[in-house]
């Protein structure tokens, strides 16, 4: 498989030096060059609580894509498929730290969960007012009982959003980590991959796969899934997996639900569209009404074919913060077409 780098030692910088140059949203941080901050003027810096996340590259445009008004203040740039560790994330929360607090968004992997709860200590230990808040929803990764066991998944994007239109509006450090934890308990999501990604370090296929079976229940970093499925019509298979999500967090007839549907980054468009039409009419048939709906590939490994579905079953609040204005490069305009 060919990749366009310069070297595999260059690949992550190569890569944030072209996004800083291309959008003005952004620039790297003047702690250290891995992390990409907010460019512009926040409007009231003394009362605006900071969001940050760190993760690996190599799944962009999230998160680094995402930086900007009402979305992150910084993204924290690991190796690819690596978790910055705890002395980069330090320099992340130092970076952005204000008078308000720093809430430092985690999605839960073991590498990023470890370095994320030791950065916030060690910012601690430094005077600095921090908070932490673990992301999952992927349904697959453990049973409903087991829900703080969960992987974080496309989901994720519910709380990134969410949280950085209220903290654009003031919300205080406190009530963020309150409505990040009740869009999370909200939340759910499954993932259904066609094809492997090639690791740019190794060349290599990250899972094999026969030409007629899709993997359900995937994870951003070729996880195993929960099974698998033979190929067929586009409609049984999302049948199946809206079943499935509402299986495990059952929405009333007559609620809402938000939708994303997110390309792992070898789907076309094309694909996706369908995805969301099937998925639409699947809650249609139950009396669920599909809304602001997010499609496209944002959380990607590589060039992975696949896709996945979260759903939110949001309240009013959060539902406007979801359609919010926001200024990021990657992060798309969502609109609620049934207000």
């Amino acid at each position: 498989m060919k990749k366009l780098f310069n070297s595999a030692e260059r690949m992550v910088d190569d890569m944030i030096d072209g996004y800083v140059a291309a959008y003005p949203q952004v620039r790297r941080g003047a702690q250290d060059a891995r992390v990409v901050v907010r460019a512009r003027q926040v409007k009231d810096p003394a009362r605006k609580v900071v969001l940050l996340i760190g993760n690996g590259s190599g799944h962009e445009p999230i998160a680094m894509g995402f930086v900007g008004a009402g979305l992150l203040d910084a993204n924290v740039v690991g190796d690819v498929f690596a978790a910055p560790s705890a002395d980069l994330i330090l320099d992340g929360i130092r970076e952005v730290a204000g008078p308000a607090g720093v809430l430092l968004l985690i999605s839960q992997h073991s590498g990023d969960m470890i370095n994320g709860r030791a950065a916030v200590m060690l910012a601690e230990e430094e005077g600095l007012k921090v908070r932490a808040l673990p992301m999952y929803d992927d349904i697959s990764s453990a049973p409903r009982d087991r829900l703080h066991d969960r992987r974080g998944a496309p989901g994720t994007m519910f709380v990134y959003k969410i949280l950085g239109a209220a903290a654009e509006q003031g919300m205080d450090l406190d009530a963020l980590v309150a409505l990040g934890e009740a869009v999370r308990a909200r939340t759910t999501t499954l993932a259904a991959a066609a094809s492997p990604g090639i690791s740019p370090l190794t060349g290599k296929p990250m899972f094999c796969l026969p030409d007629d079976e899709i993997y359900l229940g995937m994870g951003v970093h070729g996880e195993p899934g929960i099974g698998r499925v033979k190929v067929g019509p586009a409609g049984d298979l999302v049948e199946r997996m809206v079943a499935a999500l509402l299986a495990d967090r059952p929405i009333a007839r007559g609620a809402k639900a938000a939708v994303i549907v997110n390309g792992m980054g070898g789907t076309t468009l094309m694909e996706l569209l369908t995805v969301y039409r099937e998925t639409r009419a699947a809650l249609t048939r139950r009396g669920i009404d599909a809304v602001a709906p997010m499609i496209g590939s944002y959380v990607t490994t590589q060039e992975m074919a696949g896709f996945s579905i979260s759903l939110l079953e949001p309240d009013k609040r959060m539902l406007d913060l979801w359609c919010a204005p926001s200024d990021s490069p990657f992060f798309p305009r969502i609109e609620d077409h049934t207000a």
